[in-house]
């Protein structure tokens, strides 16, 4: 098994604290599922948010770059028995999806586009896949996190399976960071299997994303702070913003 496919399949215990069923009824009460029925899982990862949706009567196809990834969503939505397509796509680069009412681009998947053309060309074919009036949602990394509480590391983690070390470096680009991660992963016999990850995320000011969301032609652009529970005003880690086509 290659790392990547490693890191696919530990990936839900490192994210069993994010909150997806906040993030699941953000969509549903500004989209609700009798309103608007084709949904888009951008950057699905594991599924976890595409079987959510699924469940709540959308029509979800997911969308993610790892083959890894998709693979362990796919045998996910199989398990609990809901319908959904898998296409092994770049977020920048979405193709061949048409008469969307609802895109989705969650929990700082946006960060890991390195440039600002990326996340232009983003918003661009995300706005051609809906349809009028379609919805789009995501969330990013707050510029205090990625020069703060990113800079606060090395974090650690253990259970029973997993143990990491997490390093983070502060990378050339403003607001940007290098993620160097060392698993200790604990196979069937009892030994721990060592790997590591390397990752890139970027953020932006606020208005860039704004800026460019205009441009793409979304309207009605607004901004949340509360939608993972109520944040400190001078201290907001990740922005949940909604735009309307």
């Amino acid at each position: 098994m290659s790392t990547y496919d490693q890191f696919a399949f530990i990936y839900d215990s490192l994210m069993s604290d994010i909150p997806y069923d906040k993030y699941a009824e953000w969509v549903q009460d500004k989209a609700p599922v009798s309103e608007n029925k084709r949904l888009v899982d951008i950057g699905c990862g594991t599924g976890v948010l595409s079987v959510k949706f699924a469940k709540a009567g959308y029509e979800v196809i997911g969308i993610d770059l790892s083959e890894s990834m998709l693979t362990v969503a796919q045998n996910r939505s199989l398990e609990e028995n809901v319908n959904i397509s898998f296409l092994c796509q770049s977020m920048a680069e979405i193709d061949g999806i048409n008469d969307a009412d609802i895109a989705v681009i969650a929990i700082d998947s946006i960060n890991y586009l390195e440039t600002l053309e990326e996340t232009e060309q983003t918003f661009a074919r995300v706005y051609d896949c809906l349809n009028d009036g379609g919805q789009l949602f995501f969330d990013i990394h707050s510029l205090f996190k990625m020069d703060n509480i990113f800079l606060e590391g090395p974090f650690t983690y253990e259970d029973d399976q997993v143990a990491y070390i997490w390093h983070t470096e502060q990378g050339e680009e403003a607001h940007s960071i290098y993620h160097d991660i060392t698993f200790f992963v604990r196979g069937e016999t009892g030994y721990y299997e060592r790997f590591e990850e390397s990752h890139f995320q970027r953020s932006h000011p606020l208005e860039i994303y704004f800026d460019l969301l205009q441009k793409s032609g979304f309207s009605n652009v607004s901004v949340s702070t509360s939608i993972f529970g109520e944040q400190s005003e001078d201290e907001v880690e990740r922005y949940f913003i909604h735009a309307i086509k």
